[in-house]
């Protein structure tokens, strides 16, 4: 991945804007535009250059990894010796910072760093919050590399998925499934998960989000799997949920009815569709069967280095859909007390349409 030819973009935008100086302490942030892996850097931009602060720890890995910007190594929090630099710059008497990356305490200790020999009014005003994000809205946009990790990424995921099935039983306990699942990734090359690996099963499944626990799996109940794994630093994410044993009317219904949903969802993907109007495809599905209450979440959310990223696909949101983005298309029911059932692919967004990154069977599965 061409990461100084990234640099160089973000730089051309400081200009634009006329930002003078750019301070980077999101990790993230940081790995997609200089190629640096570490856990401690600060990435301090000008329209003329950039510099990438770490410490000892990272000498080697800095010298290979990074691109587009120069490395200071230093010792402790490498925020100090970035702000000393923007300040240096010349025609920096500012320095922008991303505030939704930034707490209060940050913020604090961001202050405090600035040079003492800083003028006191130059130094309450050389930090500034920024408008609005920068690099965030390049990472939504993939490029041709990054895609082609993430789709090795997600059809890993599928190859978990077709193992479960196969080890899945009644009596297994959640985290046993869990524990399975994730062992077999690391098999696959996984780096790690994308996130904790959510196994809910029988009246569990009715949690969204719910965790793996020392819960056995029934003889007769629904189990959901939502999981991804990391790959080149870019994360995958799917869900299935199956049937253990026979399922009755109410439940097949009820699935049927979440499936038309995502299917209605993925068919509304395309570069130039407002994500509100996605959201409202898979919405609508649930809305006409009398489940639209017990769908408690947006319909999806960008997928990268992170596993949320922008854009959120929620009922109202008007940002539109971009080629190049991935998203996650996830409507789902959850009744409480009683079952909840979600599926996700993941979706690479084209001018024509939405290309499935997830391509497992979504047809109700028993076991």
């Amino acid at each position: 991945m061409n990461h100084a030819a990234r640099l160089a973009r973000l730089r051309r935008t400081l200009t634009k804007q006329n930002i003078p100086a750019l301070l980077i302490t999101q990790l993230h942030d940081v790995r997609y535009l200089s190629g640096f892996t570490g856990s401690s850097a600060a990435l301090a931009v000008t329209p003329r250059a950039a510099r990438l602060f770490t410490d000892g720890r990272y000498t080697a890995q800095a010298a290979a990894e990074v691109q587009g910007a120069k490395v200071e190594i230093g010792t402790g929090s490498p925020a100090a010796p970035a702000l000393n630099w923007l300040a240096a710059q010349p025609g920096a008497t500012t320095a922008a910072y991303d505030p939704a990356h930034t707490t209060v305490a940050e913020l604090t200790r961001l202050k405090a760093a600035l040079p003492e020999k800083m003028p006191g009014k130059l130094r309450r005003r050389f930090l500034v919050p920024l408008e609005a994000p920068l690099v965030e809205p390049m990472r939504q946009v993939k490029d041709a590399d990054e895609l082609a990790l993430m789709s090795q990424a997600a059809l890993k995921g599928c190859k978990l998925f077709h193992h479960m099935l196969g080890f899945i039983r009644p009596g297994l306990t959640e985290l046993a499934v869990a524990a399975e699942l994730e062992y077999r990734a690391r098999l696959l090359g996984a780096e790690g998960m994308s996130f904790e690996t959510i196994v809910a099963s029988g009246q569990r499944s009715a949690l969204a989000h719910g965790r793996a626990t020392a819960n056995r799996l029934p003889r007769n109940g629904f189990l959901t799997l939502d999981f991804g794994i990391i790959l080149g630093g870019y994360c995958s994410d799917m869900t299935r949920t199956v049937y253990l044993g026979k399922p009755g009317a109410r439940e097949r219904a009820v699935y049927e009815a979440v499936l038309e949903a995502q299917l209605a969802g993925v068919a509304a993907v395309r570069a130039g569709v407002l994500c509100g109007d996605v959201d409202e495809a898979a919405r609508g599905v649930l809305r006409k069967a009398d489940l639209a209450d017990a769908f408690s979440h947006s319909t999806g959310h960008g997928v990268g280095l992170y596993i949320h990223e922008g854009p959120r696909l929620g009922a109202g949101q008007q940002n539109k859909l971009l080629a190049g983005m991935v998203i996650t298309i996830e409507p789902g029911v959850y009744l409480p007390g009683q079952f909840g059932i979600r599926i996700e692919d993941m979706v690479a967004v084209t001018r024509t349409g939405g290309e499935i990154l997830t391509p497992a069977p979504k047809a109700l599965i028993e076991l």
